[in-house]
């Protein structure tokens, strides 16, 4: 199972626009943390920003699984839709 979500996340990232957008993203605001946490101390303004950075993460993960779900879902109904007589269910290869 783990390696069918890693092998959907490595599609959308290569097919899937918005999701390689979002990706883009959140691999910016993670070079951004990492920058701001290397520093031995941070000010009243940077403090914030990290704060901010962090739920930005977190928004963005969120709509990527959100993406990922939608097409585990949409992968699960085509799966269970005959294409024709004597059609087998879709099969993952």
């Amino acid at each position: 199972m783990v390696h069918i979500h890693e092998d959907l996340k490595r599609t959308l990232a290569e097919r899937h626009e918005e999701y390689r957008k979002l990706l883009a993203e959140h691999a910016s605001c993670e070079t951004r943390l990492q920058e701001l946490q290397s520093k031995a101390a941070l000010d009243d303004t940077e403090r914030v920003e990290t704060v901010n950075i962090k739920k930005q993460k977190l928004q963005l993960k969120d709509r990527m699984e959100d993406i990922i779900r939608r097409h585990q879902q949409s992968d699960a109904s085509m799966s269970s839709v005959p294409r024709g007589p004597g059609a087998q269910p879709h099969a993952r290869s």
